[in-house]
């Protein structure tokens, strides 16, 4: 089986990871756990993910170019080194209205105590 992770141990420049792809929206893992995973993500301008709703609190920080992030309906306008928290349980959608790329981390851990 393949392990989608990046190498450990190893340098690596977060932004030159990824690379933009016409008319996509690409995803590269670093890191995917049971506890959580972290990503770096690339969008087309004019690329968009659908309206999703995740169980888990999302960190996602704009390492490239500026994003769009609707949170129950609400717009959030990100430039880059900017970042947010899309909460549990509530609706989400990122847009590219230009290019951009962003690194999202889940953490799946922590909500035991919830329950």
């Amino acid at each position: 089986m393949e392990n989608p992770e990046l190498e450990k141990a190893k340098t690596f420049i977060i932004v030159e990871l990824i690379e933009y792809v016409p008319n996509s929206v690409v995803i590269k893992t670093i890191i995917k756990k049971t506890t959580g995973n972290v990503s770096a993500v690339s969008f087309d301008s004019g690329e968009a993910l659908t309206e999703r709703t995740a169980a888990f609190d999302t960190f996602v920080q704009v390492i490239d170019g500026k994003a769009q992030i609707l949170i129950d309906g609400e717009s959030h306008f990100l430039d880059t080194g900017q970042s947010i928290i899309i909460p549990a349980h509530s609706s989400n959608t990122i847009k590219a209205n230009v290019r951009f790329k962003m690194l999202s981390t889940i953490i799946k851990s922590g909500y035991e105590e919830l329950v």
